[in-house]
């Protein structure tokens, strides 16, 4: 199924995950595309807000920006307050003026390590975009060019370390993978460990 609407309706009735908020996570490698499926699937939920984790992450502090996250977004979210955060300016190598989070009915977390061990407590729902990490990041050399091949060698040893020791899709509710024309919706394995885990609840 490509239709985003049917999918975002049913996203529209989970349960909230972190104070009023459902936390949409779109996880996946680097280049696989969850820039642009997070802004569709935002589209379809009528202009959610969608957090994208590079603005937490820094040249020196790639995947060390958990405690950012919970203090600046997770917190205030969970009380029913906007999130105000700094994002990271790649270029300028420094944090930038504050931006503000409004704490919407459904907020999209996207980005390398959204559905990380840490935040999966916050999650209502995780989506893992299903493409192999040599491809993905193969599309994020050509998408930036040969001036970046430094970085994306620093960032691919980083990667391969965060999610050797914090795998996401495992544990991810929803695999997507891109079609020719939109996406393609599939079962992941943290739906059965979830629904698994609500029959014992229940017993």
């Amino acid at each position: 199924m490509s239709d985003l609407s049917q999918h975002a309706a049913r996203l529209r009735t989970l349960p909230p995950s972190c104070g009023p908020v459902r936390l949409i996570a779109v996880d996946g490698h680097a280049g696989s595309g969850k820039s642009t499926f997070a802004a569709r699937l935002a589209a379809a939920l009528d202009g959610a807000p969608v957090l994208h984790l590079d603005d937490l992450a820094s040249h020196e502090e790639m995947f060390d920006w958990t405690d950012r996250l919970r203090s600046q977004v997770i917190e205030p979210l969970s009380h029913g307050e906007p999130a105000r955060y700094e994002p990271y300016d790649w270029t300028a190598r420094r944090f930038g003026p504050a931006r503000t989070l409004e704490p919407a009915p459904v907020v999209l977390i996207e980005g390398v390590g959204a559905g990380r061990r840490a935040l999966r407590p916050f999650l209502a729902h995780l989506l893992w975009m299903d493409l192999p990490a040599a491809e993905s990041w193969e599309r994020g050399r050509r998408r930036d060019g040969p001036a970046l091949t430094g970085f994306w060698d620093d960032w691919t040893v980083a990667e391969s370390a965060h999610f050797s020791a914090d795998p996401s899709r495992p544990s991810a509710e929803t695999l997507v993978r891109q079609l020719p024309v939109g996406y393609e919706w599939l079962k992941g394995s943290g739906a059965t460990a979830k629904a698994s885990h609500s029959v014992t609840q229940s017993d």
